[in-house]
């Protein structure tokens, strides 16, 4: 049976990490996250969450660790 909960954090400590990443990139963009906030306002913020794991992944793996 397939595990029902995709999004589950695998690293202990990492949920504050993401958070503060996700308000970090919300005052960026100026957007105030909440169910008063656009759907593309909330997913602006989650889809910049992605790109820049990608990338520190992506630096994580050749070396480049600029961040």
């Amino acid at each position: 049976m397939a595990d029902n909960n995709r999004n589950q954090l695998l690293v202990p400590g990492a949920e504050n990490a993401v958070n503060k990443m996700k308000e970090e990139i919300a005052n960026e963009f100026n957007v105030e996250l909440g169910a008063d906030t656009t759907a593309r306002e909330n997913g602006s913020v989650g889809g910049e969450m992605v790109k820049r794991m990608i990338k520190y992944a992506e630096e994580g793996m050749t070396g480049n660790n600029k961040h």
